[in-house]
């Protein structure tokens, strides 16, 4: 099931509005603590009709349940319902309070993998302090403001005009989603399969770093003039330290290719700006050079960019290859914060599949870091910045087919990997609210020091790994390469299986 879905209820006369109303928002982490309260709740009051957005927790059995609502549609039912129960997500209680119900909130607990931190914990208690709320921790206190809010509605109604209060909570929620990921229980006012095909398609234009890599930089131009796009495909191939070739530039069709070269800072980073600032067009996309589109990959993101249009940046499935074998990388959520992302590098959002408003990096966020030592992670930082504009939306289906060899530019560069990580820790000091994520990349330069022959700094960073989670795998494979198994095994390993360290 995806943000996508949208189940709506048959339209209802006007006495078939629930009695309470329950909203669990969009967050791809499970709540299935609060389902089974409420049907807990259910079982007990027969006598009331519960309606539950459970979003991607699992389905209420004994309430009735639906994953996703339109907006207008939840924001009716709250209107309507004497009750009116969210979790901790602030654009959820704004919608609540902006119908002038009270809300009773149950915030989502990290320590029970229903959240990515604590912040729905601090920001409800702040509102529960100023009476904004009702917070409840347990079955028992649900079950009671329940029975309260039945017996004196009055205390559960607020002003749902000129409401200060609400607007200061949406003002602090956006700093808060930025690492929460918190959504408001409605899914996507439109769907890629279900929008109209447009009069006009955008043109867009495709920027290919390369070096020395001439057989494999054919079949990628090859790949992305044979896709099943409408619209004019420019390529910007982009030589970075090598002698470009001319031949390759093609004026004459709707998918022209254009070669530059790299006149920036030396390097993928540097290489990847001089063909933005070359590109002409609203949308950019980035491609590998040794990396493959599929045929459909363009128009089902630029469908999405059409359908959203403050939509920044558009992401896609990946098919990974390595050694003969191929490997399918998905996500199956439309929709990835700047939370999830600190929590985890999602490596299926590749940079070959990134889909970008070029008004996002000039003048917006910024272009590509040309500071990040070696350009090593520069995707990932960038995407770390646009996350926190917005959304980074995906397409849960494979649209790049991404080759993995003994050629990758980074393919045995352990100091350079290990400096460019101890950078991205200090330009994100958010990593230390996240300490999942934090472990990822500590866990990632204990096992380049490993790699690259440095044991001790791999055993004081695979230290400061296990102490933020003692979970969490590459602090182990760091430790069997210290103690001797080759760091090519390992990594062979992992690519067997489509997965990077």
């Amino acid at each position: 099931m995806t943000e996508q879905t949208i189940r709506p209820l048959p339209p209802p006369d006007d006495d078939a509005h629930p009695d309470v109303v329950v909203s669990l928002g969009t967050d791809h982490h499970s709540f299935d603590r609060l389902v089974r309260w409420i049907d807990d709740c259910a079982r007990r009051r027969r006598d009331l009709r519960f309606l539950v957005q459970h979003g991607h927790s699992i389905a209420p059995t004994v309430a009735a349940g639906v994953p996703f609502l339109p907006g207008e549609d939840l924001g009716e039912h709250m209107r309507e319902a004497r009750v009116v129960v969210t979790h901790g997500g602030p654009a959820t209680i704004v919608q609540a309070r902006g119908v002038g119900r009270l809300p009773i909130v149950v915030p989502r607990d990290p320590e029970l993998r229903e959240h990515v931190d604590d912040h729905q914990l601090s920001f409800v208690r702040r509102l529960e302090e100023t009476g904004r709320v009702r917070s409840c921790a347990t079955l028992h206190q649900l079950s009671s403001f329940i029975d309260r809010a039945l017996s004196a509605p009055e205390e559960f109604r607020v002003s749902p005009h000129g409401e200060d209060t609400a607007r200061a909570a949406l003002r602090t929620g956006e700093l808060v989603d930025l690492l929460t990921g918190i959504g408001d229980g409605t899914a996507p006012a439109s769907s890629p399969h279900t929008a109209e095909v447009p009069d006009t398609w955008p043109e867009v234009t495709v920027v290919v770093p390369t070096r020395d890599r001439p057989e494999l930089l054919r079949r990628t131009l090859r790949a992305i003039s044979a896709q099943d796009y409408p619209g004019r495909v420019t390529s910007i191939v982009v030589f970075d330290n090598d002698q470009p070739d001319p031949s390759l530039a093609c004026s004459e069709g709707d998918r022209p290719v254009r070669v530059v070269t790299n006149t920036l800072t030396p390097g993928l980073a540097g290489a990847r700006n001089t063909g933005v600032l070359a590109a002409d067009t609203d949308l950019v996309a980035f491609c590998d050079d040794d990396d493959t589109w599929l045929p459909g990959k363009l128009r089902a993101q630029v469908r999405v960019m059409l359908d959203e249009p403050g939509t920044e940046v558009v992401c896609c499935g990946i098919r990974v290859v390595y050694d003969k074998v191929e490997a399918v990388r998905t996500l199956d959520r439309t929709s990835i914060t700047f939370g999830d992302l600190l929590g985890s590098r999602l490596t299926e959002l590749h940079p070959s599949t990134f889909l970008i408003r070029r008004r996002a990096m000039v003048g917006g966020c910024g272009t590509v870091s040309e500071e990040i030592p070696g350009s090593y992670g520069e995707d990932y930082e960038l995407l770390l910045r646009l996350a926190r504009r917005g959304p980074v939306r995906n397409v849960p289906e494979a649209g790049v087919r991404v080759l993995w060899h003994r050629r990758s530019h980074f393919s045995g560069r352990w100091r350079t990997i290990s400096t460019a990580l101890r950078w991205l820790l200090e330009r994100y000091p958010e990593f230390a609210l996240v300490p999942r994520g934090y472990a990822r990349v500590a866990g990632q330069i204990a096992f380049a020091e490993a790699a690259a022959g440095h044991r001790r700094a791999a055993l004081r960073w695979t230290g400061t790994t296990i102490r933020h989670r003692p979970t969490e795998g590459r602090a182990y494979l760091a430790l069997a390469v210290v103690c001797g198994v080759p760091a090519g095994w390992v990594l062979r390993a992992l690519h067997l299986r489509g997965r990077g360290l």
